[in-house]
């Protein structure tokens, strides 16, 4: 496991620069991206010689008209109805990719949960605190951040909850 000491000093992504201003402990795992490779965070996974299971994915989601990002284990797939629970809503359905961007500020393949253009309701899937530490997006596809599931449910006001499956 990569040590957890390293901080981004200057610089960076948005998700990094708001990570380090919260003084929150984390290491950056940088990849070289294939653009080829037909899932982002098997790739990042497959990279970093990491569990998929502690690898998450963001995905930003309609919920009654809201925005929401969930962030899920990149082995498994998110559970539309099981999101919308969580967030107490009725109906869930994938944001368009140009509408998740545009309003995350991020490229699909790098949207981070961290640092985005608007904050959005967010929701981190149950089994990230089984682990010490998971990885995420750090803004960048071939750039990730690995740090302690409840930093990254503090700094998102994330509602813990079962989203994956």
């Amino acid at each position: 496991m990569a040590k957890k000491s390293k901080k981004q000093q200057s610089g960076g992504t948005p998700a990094t620069v708001a990570l380090t201003a919260a003084g929150v402990t984390y290491t950056v795992h940088a990849y070289d991206h294939d653009p080829s490779h037909p899932s982002y965070g098997e790739e990042a996974a497959e990279a970093m010689g990491v569990s998929p299971d502690r690898v998450f994915k963001t995905l930003v989601a309609d919920v009654d008209g809201t925005l929401t990002v969930a962030v899920v284990p990149v082995a498994g797939q998110l559970d539309l109805k099981a999101l919308a629970a969580a967030v107490g809503g009725k109906r869930a359905a994938m944001a368009a990719p140009a509408l998740a961007e545009r309003t995350t500020g991020y490229v699909r393949g790098g949207i981070s949960p961290l640092g985005q253009r608007k904050k959005l309701p967010t929701v981190l899937d149950a089994s990230a605190a089984a682990h010490a530490t998971i990885c995420v997006s750090a803004g960048r596809r071939g750039l990730e951040v690995e740090l302690a599931p409840e930093d990254l449910r503090q700094l998102t006001e994330a509602v813990l909850a079962p989203v994956g499956r």
